[in-house]
């Protein structure tokens, strides 16, 4: 009696899930491209996520590569921790950012993409330094591996809360004397700022519909979870397809499929299907662990918890506070970006946005996975967290992960942890309706 619902549950799940989908077709067909640049002559740029510069890559025919996003593709086909070990083997720490380790590790192992075959040698590395000091060291160590054109744009801290004129005026400078001029070389493009200015149209647009996505979760039920779900939602805006048609479609495809979600009064698609009833509403900060990122996410879908807006999946981008990719000051509005991203912003910036956050989308309280080997996310969050406790009335949670090292996710330490932040929920509740 059961076959018939459960297939046509499964049916639904299909359907409702083929942004997910189709976004994994757009990875795929990227890494298939990359891969055969030896083959097609096409040059490669390999660059990181927080203050990517796609846009501009794109005017010079580079394909881009992220070396942390193939990390990540390590970590959810358990291959990381393999990686890991290798790395530590060869004489690096235990301590070092695990992504960087991953990606030294693959490189030692035969340097495969997830389609199984070889990353090719990257033409130029180009870093735009947005507040994690761990990337410039790997960009050193990717230099001693490939011999090959190193960039750095260096992006100012946001120390005191605010882009002033002369930050912006300090990133142009650069870009116009150091960046475009090298690209230029190394790619034999010359640089043309109306075709930058019809990819930065593009980008705009597609951060339109992503901000959208992201901001149906204030409504009760959230129709997606910000934080699991919403890795998916930026891998293609945060990576290699931010500025062009296929980001377009994605995320007008992506904002249709959500807003169906949102009619229908349907909670967030999870691994096991529609979510049950949603019970608690989370704001989330820090990157989430990917060797186990299907029972980490079932912890919480388990218990009817939505995450309704998280902090990482800003790091490529804080879009929701109004910032969008501006066509008419091309070069100006590439370093606003860099500037603002996530890791860029300084602990008050920090607190003031999730405290936003608890507000805005009604969340019950603020939950963080600590990182080990991520400094740029994990340095001042007990601070963070009492301040926000204290100021938003809200209990606060701590559990601690990592990011692709499988050796640092206890799943019953962090499920009991979660467990007793739902009972505090609960009690939390139980007081605010005795008071009333």
């Amino acid at each position: 009696m059961t076959t018939t619902p459960n297939s046509a549950r499964a049916a639904k799940d299909v359907e409702k899930d083929a942004s997910m989908r189709k976004q994994k077709a757009m990875m795929a067909a990227h890494y298939d491209r990359l891969t055969s640049a030896p083959e097609t002559g096409e040059k490669v740029c390999d660059t990181f996520v927080p203050g990517n510069l796609n846009e501009l890559i794109r005017c010079f025919d580079l394909v881009n590569n992220l070396p942390e996003v193939n990390a990540i593709q390590s970590g959810l086909r358990r291959l990381s921790g393999g990686y890991v070990m290798e790395a530590e083997k060869i004489g690096h720490s235990e301590d070092v950012c695990t992504y960087v380790k991953s990606d030294i590790g693959m490189m030692a192992k035969g340097n495969l993409a997830p389609n199984g075959k070889p990353f090719p040698v990257p033409d130029v590395l180009l870093l735009s330094y947005t507040g994690c000091f761990t990337f410039m060291k790997w960009f050193e160590l990717l230099r001693e591996q490939y011999k090959c054109e190193t960039i750095m744009l260096h992006t100012p801290y946001m120390g005191d809360g605010k882009i002033t004129p002369n930050m912006i005026e300090y990133m142009v400078k650069q870009l116009k004397d150091e960046v475009i001029p090298k690209l230029e070389k190394i790619s034999g493009v010359k640089f043309d700022i109306d075709r930058l200015r019809e990819y930065l149209k593009q980008s705009a647009k597609a951060e339109d519909d992503l901000v959208h996505v992201l901001q149906t979760a204030k409504n009760k039920p959230s129709p997606i979870d910000s934080y699991f779900g919403g890795i998916y939602y930026i891998g293609p805006i945060f990576g290699a397809f931010r500025g062009t048609d296929d980001a377009v479609d994605y995320y007008r495809f992506l904002r249709e499929e959500v807003d169906q979600r949102l009619a229908e009064g349907k909670g967030p698609v999870t691994p096991d299907g529609d979510m049950g009833s949603e019970r608690y509403r989370l704001v989330v900060e820090g990157p989430p662990n990917y060797t186990n990122f299907r029972q980490f996410w079932k912890m919480f879908y388990e218990e009817g918890a939505v995450v309704v807006a998280s902090s990482y999946t800003k790091v490529g981008g804080v879009y929701d506070f109004g910032f969008r990719h501006d066509p008419d000051k091309p070069l100006e509005t590439l370093a606003e970006y860099c500037l603002n991203v996530y890791t860029n912003r300084s602990l008050p910036m920090r607190i003031d946005m999730l405290l936003n956050y608890l507000d805005e989308y009604q969340a019950d309280g603020l939950l963080i996975n600590s990182i080990k080997s991520c400094n740029s996310f994990s340095a001042g969050q007990l601070l963070m967290m009492r301040e926000i406790e204290k100021r938003s009335g809200k209990p606060a949670a701590f559990v601690e992960s990592d990011l692709v090292d499988p050796r640092y996710f206890s799943a019953a330490n962090i499920k009991n942890r979660l467990e007793s932040y739902f009972q505090m929920i609960e009690q939390k509740r139980a007081n605010s309706r005795a008071v009333a």
